[in-house]
């Protein structure tokens, strides 16, 4: 397996947090900017994201940070409270709150947030990544990096800033910009460089350094300012570092605002890192699943303690998180990583970070977001239905319109819209049963009935005709809204009643107690069932149970019931005489339930003497209305006897079978001799075909045989009492073809002409 020495994983991670570091540190910064928060308590929340958080989180590819999402949040929250020291006692107590949260395990409704959402912002976070950051490719750098909302502090707007771009074009930024997008593409093109160890984004740095260098030299138009490369805070010695430190005002602790302040940052933070999460789970190449609760902990620990010491809340960051994925993180030392090299590069280094063009991390990013927006995630959006396709496009639209937590909170309104609308649309199931003692409407309630399915349910059980019957299913329900046993129970009561609607009841014994269940239908061929019916009406059963079976819609049955109900007698309304192939059981073919049929199986379904002695007490003594012939095609039995007979030999020659032959012999009489071909002689497909023209031949022979040897069955036969049928099974298909002999005094079929 690739990478599967440890060294290798190690240098993965530990290069992937080298790149995430290189973008994570003007986010950082960029983040601050938007908040109107100081620019190192972005740092300092990148600082603790990667060091703290990613020690304690079980996500191995998940990197946190100072969260685009909460910049609005952020910046309005220390407006509110007046200064940023009492704002950071609200982000230590919110950091409270989320080990509260962690702690009680309300991780658990990161498993309720739709698929269609969690792809959305994926998308999103893709397109806003592309259109945010090619300004700064062209070195158009009024806005710093990090700001992901849709209307910006200037007044601006994402896409009135692209257009402004275009009209501030810096030929050395852009000269980087483009040199690195290049350089990405291809380096993502060339096998060995994509499978090097050494990761693309780096090299682009490092190139955009020498490049700035070169223009630096040259001089003129081409030169990089300035403004246009990272800026970190330089400090100039280390207890100028630790003056970057700032304390919450603990003196605010008697101020309400402060802790509706907390709740706020406590339930957005939570909400966006749990999604973020579901997010980065879905890009990762291992599928690995984050436990949720772990993450609010460690989420937690890390505001309480960048509220202590001066740093922005902090979430699990989506940009960051795909750029680790992308660079090939293989744990999260990566993000352990990344927050040791922003600490000791912030700490030590400071005037070499401001070297970096801010053009080639644009690049990286944009980059990214081509791989997060990919034009076939919309197309698999796209196939999955506009269920899934119109929350995901919304949410994208959403997202990139406004911000980040607006746009992701339209989506669930929307994504959840279109679940009550499926679930008011579909809570139930109708299906029309046509059961052996007469027509059930069998209502199947869905797994979770809720209040909206009221509307649905209150029209359907005033639809049951009077005089009908009808059976509410509620065996696979798990929750039912008390709306709905009110509906239910007041039917049972007084609806039904009134217009005389059978009401049968199922699933409801074990689970509520308000309602029992009752069967006032039988599903099984009893005395009174078996006395009302025809030949004709068995006919047609047989025809509806095989149409069931062939479209995977059997009724359903209360096996244990028909047990019980059966155990006392049985009444069968027919007689199936079936070849003893393990395809053919009758009572799957047509649907039947216990108590329904007798079966009698025997290879190549012939009439022998206690064959016929079975079906004469079940016909004369039990009642049973029909007797069904039933061959099947590719019959083993057929084909042996035709095989034999056209060899010249006996089945004990060929099998060393010595009773098989008066089986196969009673075969071979519906073979003719004069077209019989040896091993070789036929065609394609042409044996198949002649022995599966035997097997019906081998049917109408066994009708007619029936009456020639059993004057008793005859005689119901003449009475009228009693119909024989044939019936040919398709093993591939699972149809059943219907048929009478000539001459038949109860005639239910056409003749095929073949046997006229």
């Amino acid at each position: 397996m690739p990478h599967s020495n440890p060294h290798s994983g190690l240098f993965r991670d530990l290069s992937a947090g080298l790149v995430v570091f290189l973008v994570a540190l003007p986010l950082c910064l960029g983040v601050a900017l938007a908040s109107n928060a100081p620019l190192f308590s972005g740092v300092l929340a990148g600082i603790v994201g990667g060091l703290l958080v990613g020690a304690i989180s079980g996500s191995q590819t998940s990197v946190s940070g100072p969260a685009a999402g909460l910049t609005a949040i952020v910046a309005a929250q220390i407006g509110k409270l007046g200064s940023f020291e009492t704002f950071l006692l609200a982000v230590t107590l919110a950091g409270v709150i989320q080990i509260i949260m962690g702690v009680c395990r309300a991780g658990f409704i990161a498993a309720f947030f739709p698929s269609s959402v969690i792809k959305g912002l994926l998308a999103a976070i893709g397109v806003i990544l592309i259109l945010k950051q090619i300004p700064h490719v062209i070195g158009h750098d009024p806005d710093p990096e990090g700001d992901m909302a849709f209307e910006q502090p200037d007044h601006e707007n994402t896409f009135t800033e692209l257009w402004s771009a275009f009209f501030d074009i810096q030929p050395g930024a852009m000269l980087v910009g483009v040199l690195s997008i290049v350089l990405l593409v291809v380096w993502d093109k060339v096998k060995a460089l994509k499978n090097s160890v050494v990761p693309a984004p780096l090299v682009v740095v490092l190139m955009g350094v020498l490049v700035g260098w070169v223009l630096e030299q040259v001089g003129g138009g081409w030169v990089i300012k300035a403004s246009h490369l990272v800026q970190v805070p330089v400090a100039q010695d280390f207890g100028a570092f630790l003056g970057f430190l700032q304390f919450p005002n603990f003196g605010a602790l008697n101020r309400p605002e402060v802790y509706a302040a907390a709740v706020t940052i406590a339930i957005v933070a939570s909400l966006e890192t749990l999604l973020n999460l579901e997010a980065v789970d879905k890009i990762d190449p291992e599928q690995r699943s984050s436990p949720p609760n772990r993450e609010l902990l460690a989420q937690g620990v890390g505001n309480l303690v960048g509220g202590l010491i001066g740093a922005l809340p902090m979430t699990s960051v989506i940009v960051r998180s795909s750029v680790n994925i992308n660079a090939g993180a293989k744990s999260k030392l990566s993000a352990i990583f990344h927050g040791a090299l922003l600490l000791g590069c912030v700490l030590l280094i400071p005037g070499w970070l401001n070297l970096i063009p801010l053009s080639a991390l644009a690049a990286i990013l944009l980059v990214t977001g081509l791989k997060l927006a990919s034009p076939k995630l919309l197309k698999q959006m796209w196939s999955e239905g506009k269920g899934q396709f119109l929350p995901f496009a919304i949410t994208v639209g959403a997202i990139v319109l406004t911000d980040l937590l607006v746009g992701i909170l339209i989506g669930l309104a929307v994504s959840i819209g279109f679940i009550l609308r499926s679930n008011m649309r579909r809570p139930l199931r109708k299906v029309m049963e046509h059961r052996v003692a007469g027509d059930v409407l069998r209502i199947e309630l869905a797994n979770q009935v809720s209040f909206f399915s009221r509307a649905t349910l209150e029209k359907t059980l005033r639809e049951v005709p009077r005089g009908g019957h009808v059976l509410i299913d509620a065996r696979n329900t798990d929750y039912m809204d008390a709306d709905i046993l009110d509906i239910i129970q007041d039917f049972q009561n007084n609806g039904a009643k009134a217009r005389g609607v059978r009401l049968s009841l199922s699933g409801f014994k074990d689970k509520y107690s308000r309602l029992e269940d009752r069967i006032q239908f039988m599903d099984y061929s009893s005395r009174e069932v078996q006395s009302s019916l025809t030949p004709e009406r068995v006919l047609e059963i047989f025809k509806e149970g095989n149409e069931r079976f062939r479209e995977g819609r059997q009724l359903t049955r209360d096996v244990g019931r028909l047990v019980d109900a059966t155990s006392g007698g049985q009444f069968p309304m027919a007689v199936v005489l079936s070849c003893i192939d393990s395809r053919t059981p009758a009572e799957l073919v047509f649907d039947l339930g216990l108590g329904d049929v007798f079966s009698v199986r025997i290879a190549g379904n012939i009439a022998r003497d206690k064959v016929l002695g079975s079906m004469e007490y079940s016909c004369a003594v039990a009642g049973a209305k029909m007797i069904l012939v039933m061959g099947h095609t590719s019959c083993g039995a057929v084909n042996a006897a035709v095989d034999l007979i056209c060899s010249q030999k006996t089945a004990k020659e060929a099998t060393g079978c010595v009773n098989l032959d008066s089986l196969v012999t009673e075969i071979q009489l519906s073979v003719d001799v004069t077209t019989c071909k040896r091993d070789g002689a036929w065609l394609p497909g042409e044996k198949d075909a002649y022995a599966n023209e035997v097997s019906r031949r081998n049917v109408l022979r066994t009708m007619r045989m029936i009456r020639e040897r059993s004057s008793t069955l005859d005689d119901l036969v003449k009475d009228g009492k009693l119909a024989i049928v044939g019936a040919l099974y398709d093993v591939k298909t699972g149809h059943v073809s219907f048929f009478q002999t000539a001459g038949s005094s109860r005639s239910l079929l056409p003749i095929p002409e073949a046997v006229m």
